[in-house]
């Protein structure tokens, strides 16, 4: 007998997931809520998955896409701007490639956290709530606000993969390995989590911790030596109940079911790509770091977010990662914006010819950006009174910037945006309403923006 599903807004499968849902804090009503807010817009959803590039230690404004060529040298820097694929719109030299696809991007030039140390600015970027401290080096806590990329993979889950949310290829830390806060489920706890791959796509071979086959080890062999595991677990948990214990289980599971399904597992692959591909988005890190994101939403993974990638021995260096403290010129002519030109451009061409850059939106953030005066060192130092968030992808109007900073590029001057309207923009285009309610661990409706407000100039409303 066929089941009955009442009428109501929902279809069968919204019917089949209210039971699961549960455990990530939802309830019918809420779900029935969520049906009556979804906007009639066009651009509500439009989004089918999205790549978030972090660069991580704080990328240079000036040095990018908002050059100051008539600011002193002290403020412009070393670089000349160049024209864009879009007249009047001009990038930093650095940046060829990326300026000849202008036609593409959408970049806000006055995003604003007024918060000037990595982890907790970052925390603001990452989740769209303000942190309760500005400090630097603040730990993770259970009472963090859950990341864009939790709330996605919670409430927007892959209906293709076991993955609906990915972080790669590392963890964001300060140095001394200080992790930062706003990076997971937070108060959610591990159902929230997304999916850590920690890897080098740029080696010879691919090998992802704790997700990986041993040598030797067979699919059957490895089926058996799950289900024998699962069974100890539960006698285990019966004795001992602990949330650290849960939060392992859940991402165990993960791995199984990643490690079975097939589609998933090609995509993690990199070495089945085209070596003439790979070698488009360059071989470093970074940029095998960006081809699999490419692979993984192709795979039907509803969000990717690439971190930039610690160098080894960076953090005994003044400029590790984006953190150009010292010479920054040359960090950035040399090594930063090369690896970025190249990834990032190859990433929105390759989507669109591959018919999937309508249906992935692409945005590129750091945790704030660099002061407009160079220091002594010849370095920029924190400065996240203003700074550049570039987005592409998933029908938003490219061509157009968003916001203006002042003459030296130390301020916004027009259209001010901060974390929480960026989230809601993000969240509108992947088809999560920005006022979108759910219940934390104590039964008390949150919302997964802060009053967030979506980008008119991008989703039209």
């Amino acid at each position: 007998m066929q089941p009955h599903f009442p009428t109501t807004p929902f279809n069968r499968r919204d019917w089949l997931r209210v039971g699961g849902l549960g455990c990530l804090g939802l309830s019918l009503p809420q779900m029935l809520k969520a049906k009556s807010l979804r906007s009639k817009d066009a651009s509500f959803g439009r989004a089918k998955s999205c790549i978030i590039l972090f660069l991580s230690g704080g990328p240079p404004q000036h040095e990018t896409f908002d050059p100051k060529p008539d600011a002193p040298l002290e403020i412009r820097g070393d670089f000349k701007s160049i024209p864009t694929s879009v007249p009047g719109i001009h990038f930093s030299e650095t940046l060829p490639r990326t300026a000849k696809l202008m036609q593409h991007l959408a970049v806000i030039r006055s995003i604003t956290t007024g918060i000037n140390a990595h982890s907790t600015s970052g925390c603001f970027m990452l989740t769209g709530y303000a942190p309760a401290s500005k400090a630097e080096s603040v730990p993770p806590s259970a009472n963090d606000w859950p990341s864009i990329a939790s709330v996605v993979g919670a409430l927007k889950p892959s209906e293709r993969s076991p993955l609906s949310s990915v972080v790669l290829p590392e963890r964001l830390e300060n140095n001394g390995n200080v992790v930062w806060p706003g990076q997971n489920g937070g108060f959610m706890g591990a159902p929230w989590h997304p999916q850590l791959i920690k890897c080098n796509p740029s080696a010879e071979r691919l090998r992802i911790e704790g997700m990986s086959l041993t040598d030797g080890m067979t699919d059957l062999r490895f089926s058996e030596r799950g289900s024998l595991l699962r069974q100890l677990d539960v006698q285990f948990r019966r004795s001992l109940a602990n949330p650290l214990m849960e939060e392992a289980e859940a991402m165990q599971q993960r791995a199984f079911d990643l490690i079975h399904s097939e589609a998933s597992r090609a995509a993690l692959e990199i070495e089945r790509e085209p070596a003439v591909m790979r070698e488009r988005y360059g071989r470093h890190k970074f940029g095998q770091s960006v081809l699999l994101a490419r692979r993984l939403v192709e795979a039907g993974v509803r969000l990717v977010q690439v971190n930039w990638p610690r160098e080894p021995g960076d953090d005994k260096e003044g400029s590790p990662l984006w953190d150009t403290h010292q010479r920054n010129g040359p960090r950035v002519r040399e090594v930063l914006c090369p690896q970025f030109d190249m990834a990032y451009s190859t990433l929105i061409q390759d989507l669109h010819s591959r018919g999937l850059l309508d249906e992935t939106l692409v945005v590129v953030m750091g945790e704030f950006g660099r002061s407009p005066i160079i220091n002594k060192s010849g370095g920029r130092d924190h400065w996240g009174n203003v700074f550049s968030v570039a987005m592409a992808g998933a029908g938003i109007a490219g061509g157009q910037i968003i916001g203006a900073s002042d003459k030296i590029g130390g301020f916004p001057e027009d259209r001010p945006v901060r974390p929480p309207d960026l989230a809601a923009t993000i969240f509108h285009l992947l088809g999560i309403h920005p006022n979108h309610e759910f219940m934390d661990a104590l039964q008390r409706p949150r919302t997964v923006t802060d009053s967030g407000v979506p980008l008119r100039e991008l989703v039209g409303v």
